[in-house]
């Protein structure tokens, strides 16, 4: 368009800003395009070219600033070069969702995300523009581990075995031997291969990961001995874990690069430890704290006494207090389990019982009578 008045074009002031033209284009895109002009689309066909010209100049800063001194004019050699219009701005699947919004690009280009599988291509510039996948990285693999109360209190290290397919030491995972490729035949080193197809005004591209290759563009020379060419092979190893103090029962554990191998030459995922934590005898845990159950006797109830109770760190003693009710919770702090991922450590709560004999001797009967008579004066 010699001498465009391209603000016309789009409908904006000149001095509007690169959102407002932004705008403006997506939604006069919309309205104009061919594909959705069927009565008139040579007219909607000529409409969208002169969106797009005017929109590639303006959304251009360096464009924007000739277009702005010198006129169209000014930009023939910048934005022709001799070959037509310059489309290359919207040969990404980015370039283009980013204008028509992703409900009007995927309901056009699929719901793939990339510019693989139908999508018309010619309109917006010549060339392939899909997306190589590329070899795929390994899964992740998960695996259990059961622990004790005194492991979670000090931490250590574990081990455990794991049997997945790893990537062949052999050829390093490229599945060839002495790890030598050769161009893929069937996609000549592109990794994709791609058919067209004419409708209407454009030219649908459909461009697929190669079968041989797997997307890599190379292929084995010759196969490797050890994993016949897939870049994995069966093995069991075992690995080291660290079990971190205070580890929370159910905690999942991360290893990176442990877990499945990918395809050949991609890395590997990685491995989860989920950690399960081995109920004691001793103690309930909650949380850092943990809840010990401590029996005594009436009599050291009534009167008070000094017990040595179980700790994770051993025995420490506890004053039982002269007249303690059933079911009072004393503490002894500092003496719970390590904070997880912090500092310090929790509380040693015990639980006091106090159990009423059953069966008495004739003694502690005349004592205990002789208790209540003093009671009750």
């Amino acid at each position: 368009m010699a001498d465009a008045d391209y603000y016309g074009v789009l409908g904006v002031p000149r001095g509007a800003s690169s959102d407002e033209i932004k705008r403006a284009y997506r939604r006069l895109a919309k309205k104009f395009h061919p594909d959705l002009n069927k009565d008139n689309p040579k007219a909607a066909e000529e409409k969208f070219k002169q969106l797009s010209e005017a929109y590639e100049v303006l959304a251009d800063p360096e464009k924007r600033k000739i277009y702005d001194q010198f006129g169209a004019d000014g930009l023939k050699q910048q934005v022709w070069g001799g070959q037509g219009f310059d489309w290359s701005r919207f040969t990404r699947a980015g370039d283009i969702e980013d204008i028509f919004g992703g409900d009007f690009f995927q309901s056009f280009f699929g719901r793939s995300g990339g510019l693989g599988g139908s999508l018309f291509e010619d309109f917006f510039g010549g060339g392939p523009v899909g997306r190589r996948r590329g070899p795929a990285p390994g899964r992740d693999a998960q695996v259990e581990l059961e622990v004790t109360l005194d492991e979670v209190a000090r931490g250590g290290r574990r081990e455990v075995s794991v049997q997945y397919p790893m990537t062949c030491p052999a050829c390093r995972g490229t599945g060839a031997e002495g790890e030598r490729l050769v161009t893929c035949p069937t996609c000549g080193g592109r990794g994709q291969l791609s058919s067209s197809q004419q409708k209407g005004y454009s030219q649908f591209i459909t461009i697929t990961t190669c079968p041989k290759c797997n997307g890599r563009g190379q292929w084995p020379e010759r196969p490797c001995a050890r994993c016949s060419g897939r870049g994995r092979v069966e093995e069991q190893r075992t690995i080291a874990v660290e079990i971190p103090a205070g580890v929370p029962d159910g905690v999942q554990l991360r290893i990176p690069g442990r877990g499945l191998a990918g395809d050949a030459g991609a890395p590997a995922g990685d491995l989860y430890v989920g950690v399960r934590v081995r109920p004691d005898r001793r103690f309930a845990r909650d949380g850092e704290d943990l809840l010990l159950e401590l029996p005594i006797s009436l009599a050291d109830a009534a009167l008070g006494t000094e017990v040595d109770v179980p700790t994770m760190d051993g025995a420490s003693r506890l004053k039982i207090p002269a007249g303690v009710q059933s079911q009072t919770v004393l503490r002894l702090r500092g003496k719970g389990l390590p904070r997880f991922q912090g500092h310090g450590r929790g509380d040693l709560l015990v639980r006091v019982n106090v159990v009423t004999p059953t069966r008495l001797s004739a003694e502690e009967r005349r004592l205990l009578e002789e208790l209540r008579r003093l009671r009750r004066v």
